[in-house]
């Protein structure tokens, strides 16, 4: 991974771009956690959801790390991280 080799300064205006689209992740991964409680929830209340309720289940996942990647690509650009 290509990390920069000076200092690198942030303007104040890139710490709020940051700080909102960290906010927006957190929000959203919190959505697709709750969406994975309350599918569980109902599973545990009536297991005949079960096929139903799966396919929710599994979509929360990737997309959870899909929108980490994302934030994490974006800081990486900002920062001047570069990959291989």
């Amino acid at each position: 991974m290509g990390l920069p080799t000076d200092s690198v300064t942030l303007t104040p205006a890139q710490v709020e771009e940051i700080n909102k689209h960290l906010s927006a992740m957190r929000h959203d991964i919190n959505g697709d956690l709750a969406l994975i409680v309350a599918a569980t929830e109902l599973i545990k209340l009536n297991p005949e959801l079960i096929p139903r309720m799966l396919n929710t289940l599994m979509e929360q996942p990737p997309k959870i790390r899909e929108r980490a990647d994302k934030f994490s690509m974006e800081l990486e650009k900002m920062l001047g991280i570069s990959r291989p």
